[in-house]
């Protein structure tokens, strides 16, 4: 994609265009996604809190689950405030800064997230199929390493690309047809040559994406083969339904999450991809916390225990 830097401007104010052309739709818009953060923020807030407070829930797999609600607050709170804010206000304009610093925490939370996800995964995988074993091989000092690799990865390639993006010239239109500062949509306003970065988001998108992903369905493949085995019918289907939510959540964000990034975008498919995003932007934080702990006896029982308290 070759570019000139005729026209090119400061890095000032941007404009996300959200969806504003559906004007008839923004009350709604707003009320939806306002029941979406508020549930995202309240159901997460509660199991990190539980988590942290009842002893009993201080496992590796309610270890990364507290890992997984931490980052999805902070991966709505960056993104569906200024959804809100343009819904009720008609206000698009974002400062050049703040756009680029929603872009990092969106790629910081999206990039942890698959990396927990393959972690959680694992810890699965151990518990079911070498249950024996479990405690040995998910000790506290390798469930910190999973969790740190996680985060790490997440902010240092993040901070690469927020860095990159921050350096480049833009043209005088800086309307982002997005509701969110999406790096994608960002490169194509830009006046100079992003072939390079273009290159890179492919290349990751594979190493970051589809290889994490790939892993979690190895590890549910497993899983179920070992469900599959088991002696009582009541034990298969109880593992099935939680099985299935599990993986049901999953797919949802990992293949949403990918075909954004994997695929070209083209003019036509904008308003599409925007409706795509607010998948795994919205849907999926808020239903991480009634599939994965909500739905949970070890929750429900820590929640009792903290309210009689």
């Amino acid at each position: 994609m070759n570019k000139t830097n005729n026209n090119s401007t400061p890095a000032d104010d941007f404009h996300l265009l959200a969806f504003s052309r559906y004007a008839k739709i923004q009350v709604a818009l707003f009320v939806v996604v306002l029941l979406f953060y508020m549930l995202t923020l309240v159901g997460n807030i509660i199991i990190t809190v539980l988590i942290c407070l009842e002893s009993k829930l201080h496992t590796p797999m309610y270890f990364f689950l507290c890992n997984l609600s931490i980052q999805d607050i902070m991966y709505v709170s960056a993104i569906l405030p200024k959804l809100l804010t343009i819904s009720k206000t008609g206000d698009t304009s974002i400062s050049f800064r703040a756009c680029i610093t929603q872009m990092f925490l969106f790629i910081f939370c999206i990039e942890t997230e698959f990396f927990l996800l393959t972690s959680m995964a694992y810890d699965r995988y151990v518990a079911i199929c070498m249950p024996l074993h479990y405690s040995l091989i998910m000790s506290k000092t390798k469930c910190a390493i999973l969790a740190i690799v996680s985060w790490l990865i997440g902010i240092l390639n993040s901070l690469m690309y927020a860095l990159k993006v921050s350096e480049l010239p833009f043209c005088r239109k800086k309307n982002i047809n997005h509701f969110y500062c999406d790096m994608k949509v960002m490169l194509n306003l830009s006046c100079s040559d992003t072939t390079n970065i273009e290159s890179i988001i492919f290349i990751e998108g594979l190493l970051i994406g589809f290889l994490p992903f790939s892993l979690i369905l190895i590890s549910y493949v497993y899983i179920i083969s070992a469900i599959l085995k088991m002696c009582t019918s009541a034990g298969r289907l109880n593992a099935f339904s939680r099985c299935s939510s599990h993986i049901a959540t999953v797919l949802l964000f990992c293949l949403s999450s990918l075909s954004q990034y994997m695929k070209p975008q083209t003019e036509n498919s904008q308003e599409l991809d925007k409706v795509i995003s607010m998948v795994y932007v919205a849907l999926v934080p808020m239903l991480n916390p009634l599939i994965y702990s909500l739905r949970n006896k070890d929750i429900l029982n820590a929640m009792k225990k903290v309210i009689t308290c």
